[in-house]
């Protein structure tokens, strides 16, 4: 039963939720809060410094991967036939990549790694998010949430703790650790870095020209003062407000999320424009020096992708419809052969596709050194990775041998709902036409140990006890052209951004916020 004091903080936190921009839009002019579980998972101290030390390792991993043009080819090709829109990637990447006017973009590699603490095996990844990887700044939110009830309803954090075993540890769970996320002031800091890096280098050709342009005009009037002059260090003041460019899906409702990164980048001094891709569609041009411009606004300096991760981004229907998809498409590509920071490049889409996480969890650690990495890094991103195999004519063979629900069916598609368990998988199996094969594989299924303790998660107003709660951990990173773009508490660099938690019963197979019945979730240490 769930007493009068868990229904009052739940009130309290959805109260809280709708202050803090925890939310998703339900019309133009209303919203509802996000769900979320009362209290948070616990995870030992030991697994999550494991995860946050060796996390931005498969972030390094794939710059390199997504600059290694060659293997993203030949990693690709073979899905082609069974994936248009990965077919579609391809020749965008090809295009962007070919020379003579190869990619100028600046990569900005924003990524979260999403994991699940196997009983037995310990963290293992599910899947890379390179693109559109969202939900950050929630991230941070929930954590702050779960704060604000742990110091403000401590009755309801206790009686729903996840530490709670005993009757003695009841009192302990008020006062329990909770585990510092600021992944929303983290990815603001690495997306301004890059987009001040940017003005930054214009600002610097502006200035060098400028003083170029006034140094000939004068020595026409005067050699002795201009001589002099040349001595002077040039003012490399930014002439032009720094801005970034979210791309963003047409009708989007998840737009809190994304407003509160735009409002951590405005707090920086950074101006935030959005649009679709039909909107970019021939407004932008191209500036001196390969700067992008885009019309009405001016200068642009950083890109953020929030849509492009599937063939309904490029569609637009005032377009003719066999054009519109390569019409929007050759926009991205425009986009990437100029100087301008990116997140994600075509590249980096390609880079975290299932296809190429199947192919990185088949290698040695020493054929992950091809990669950009030491040994030790890679026999520490070799312990993340988990079995996959690919789809052959000897997947049925292996289903029914074993056991269905021993594996999740998989294909390229990014979000929800693409994903195929339990006694689904042999069916769609034997469906599929031998050149589908290679655009999809089978996972291994993990099987995370449920919260020892009913939950209480709360969705639409309405509070549900869960007796099944497991959790998916997102491990956000970011790199600049390959390296780590976040500075610590101690001032060190590391790529480590922050984290997101989604939970759900263990009898749900969609655990998304936004497209299946998961809920925001935040982690305390066990121990």
């Amino acid at each position: 039963m769930i007493n009068h004091t868990s229904k009052q903080a739940a009130q309290d936190a959805i109260e809280w939720a709708l202050t803090h921009g925890m939310a998703l839009k339900t019309t133009p002019y209303s919203a509802v809060h996000t769900a979320f579980s009362l209290t948070p998972t616990a995870i030992s101290t030991a697994r999550y410094n494991k995860l946050t030390a060796s996390v931005g390792l498969l972030g390094k991993l794939i710059h390199f991967v997504s600059e290694d043009h060659d293997f993203l080819s030949q990693a690709i090709a073979p899905i082609t036939k069974g994936d248009p829109f990965f077919n579609a990637l391809l020749e965008m990447h090809q295009a962007i990549h070919q020379a003579p006017e190869r990619a100028k973009r600046l990569p900005l590699l924003i990524m979260r790694s999403d994991f699940m603490d196997d009983a037995a095996l310990g963290p293992k990844l599910i899947e890379f998010n390179g693109i559109a990887a969202g939900m950050g700044p929630f991230g941070q939110r929930i954590h702050e949430l779960h704060k604000f009830l742990q110091l403000q309803a401590p009755e309801a954090f206790n009686e729903w703790s996840a530490l709670v075993t005993t009757t003695t540890a009841t009192s302990a769970s008020t006062h329990s650790k909770l585990v510092a996320n600021h992944a929303l002031a983290n990815l603001a800091q690495g997306i301004a870095k890059a987009t001040f890096k940017i003005n930054a280098e214009f600002a610097a050709i502006e200035a060098t020209t400028t003083a170029q342009n006034q140094h000939d005009r004068d020595l026409k009037t005067n050699p002795v003062k201009t001589s002099a002059l040349l001595t002077q260090p040039i003012n490399n003041k930014l002439s032009n407000s720094a801005t970034f460019l979210m791309i963003v899906q047409a009708n989007e409702d998840n737009v809190y999320d994304q407003h509160l990164l735009e409002q951590a980048l405005q707090a920086k001094g950074i101006r935030t424009i959005r649009r679709t891709f039909r909107e970019l569609h021939g407004k932008l041009s191209t500036g001196a020096n390969d700067r992008l411009i885009l019309e009405g606004v001016g200068s642009i300096d950083s890109v953020y992708l929030r849509a492009g991760y599937q063939y309904c981004d490029y569609h637009a229907h005032d377009l003719i419809s066999k054009v519109c998809c390569e019409s929007l498409m050759q926009t991205r590509i425009f986009i990437e052969k100029h100087r301008v920071a990116i997140n994600a490049t075509v590249s980096q889409q390609l880079a975290t596709s299932k296809r190429v996480q199947m192919l990185l969890s088949s290698m040695t650690a020493e054929q992950l050194t091809t990669f950009g990495l030491t040994i030790d890094e890679a026999s520490s991103v070799k312990q993340l990775l988990g079995e996959m195999r690919p789809v052959t004519t000897d997947s049925a063979a292996l289903i029914s041998q074993t056991s269905p629900e021993q594996w999740v069916l998989k294909n390229q598609g990014e979000g929800g709902g693409h994903c195929i368990f339990d006694d689904d998988i042999l069916p769609k199996l034997l469906s599929l036409k031998p050149d589908e094969y290679q655009a999809w594989s089978l996972m291994r299924r993990l099987q995370p140990t449920p919260r020892p303790t009913p939950a209480l998660t709360v969705r639409k107003g309405e509070l549900q006890q869960v007796e099944d709660l497991i959790s998916e951990i997102g491990m956000f990173t970011v790199h600049i052209d390959g390296k780590p773009a976040i500075n610590d508490a101690n001032g060190e660099q590391q790529a480590y951004a922050g984290y997101l938690i989604r939970s759900k019963s263990a009898r749900t197979t969609e655990g998304g916020v936004h497209s299946g019945m998961g809920v925001l979730d935040s982690l305390v240490f066990s121990d």
